[in-house]
């Protein structure tokens, strides 16, 4: 380990050797917050309290949310061979047979593709599979409390569950998840349950850990809302002979058209005369892979903020669709 990981992760050791003797309802911050969400948004007092003093500083949340003390050079072929694999291939079909008919009506409500839905429920979950064991609330007051990396973060997110939790009439404590607060099947954070879930099975409630109908319509508007475009491209791939640098330090937001690219070595003959971004999946050891991506390609990283991530769903959607529908 070099001296510069030491140096970036003391903080973090400090925040999980503490003994957090002081209860989070005895806290100053704690204490602010409480009063913050009385009057910002009418909550009671005493109510807030109560929440807090059961709940406990949890090591396992910040066990699981910090980056390991060595990290491994990422790798595109092991990250994809994750995702891309038998196991959630066979879940992804069987659940895309199960749930056809609210597939079929997400994709003409919101212009989504079934396989691409599918596909990010399987990435997230594996259909439900892992979906979290943690108190929701607990998890998010440790992060928000004793986590000062994302802290701010964390407490936008505990707001959201506790507004959550008042607009279905339901406890905080009653929400269980991912150490990092994400809930059911699609995996929303409480602010996206707030803003993009919806109750896509007519029951009268959302419910994104045991409806698999709302978590499929939650995806979908979610996407959609975030700007994805129905029929239009998601990437392709592309072969590069010179020198991508500069394409690549312009990140993942699509700006330039294909044939504006030809300057940098890339060849994008076919390519869709659509803004798009130049894609580098790196593997060490190994030729990197390039592709396009379009509008579509960037509204999957607003779901998870990264070029693997979107490239996975994207390759596990095609999978998909070719094993669904035959070659």
């Amino acid at each position: 380990m070099t001296i510069r990981h030491i140096l970036a992760i003391l903080p973090l050791l400090a925040v999980l050797t503490a003994t957090a003797a002081e209860p989070y309802v005895d806290r100053t911050e704690v204490r602010a917050f409480v009063a913050e969400m009385v009057d910002k948004h009418g909550f009671e007092a005493d109510r807030l309290t109560a929440l807090f003093r059961m709940t406990k500083y949890d090591p396992a949340v910040l066990k699981a949310i910090s980056p390991p003390a060595d990290p491994r050079v990422r790798s595109w072929h092991v990250y994809r061979e994750r995702f891309v694999e038998p196991t959630r291939i066979g879940r992804g079909l069987a659940f895309w047979s199960r749930h056809a008919d609210a597939l079929a009506r997400a994709q003409e409500t919101y212009g989504v593709p079934a396989e691409i839905i599918v596909a990010i429920i399987g990435v997230e979950t594996i259909y439900g599979k892992h979906t979290g064991r943690f108190h929701v609330f607990n998890a998010l007051t440790t992060l928000s409390f004793d986590y000062p990396p994302r802290a701010e973060l964390f407490r936008r997110e505990l707001e959201a569950l506790l507004l959550l939790a008042r607009e279905e009439d339901r406890d905080p404590w009653s929400y269980v998840g991912s150490y990092a607060g994400a809930i059911g099947l699609p995996q929303f954070l409480p602010s996206s349950m707030r803003n993009y879930a919806v109750d896509f099975d007519g029951s009268g409630h959302i419910d994104l850990a045991d409806s698999a109908e709302d978590a499929i319509g939650s995806v979908a508007r979610f996407l959609r809302a975030h700007g994805w475009e129905p029929g239009e491209s998601i990437a392709m791939p592309v072969q590069v002979a010179g020198d991508p640098a500069p394409l690549i330090a312009e990140g993942i937001l699509p700006q330039r058209l294909p044939a504006d690219m030809s300057a940098f070595g890339v060849q994008t003959e076919g390519a869709p005369a659509k803004p798009a971004a130049l894609i580098d999946l790196v593997t060490p050891g190994a030729a990197t892979e390039y592709r396009l991506g379009f509008n579509n390609f960037f509204v999957l990283t607003r779901y998870n903020r990264s070029a693997f991530y979107g490239s996975a769903v994207h390759d596990l959607g095609q999978a998909l669709k070719q094993s669904y529908f035959g070659k």
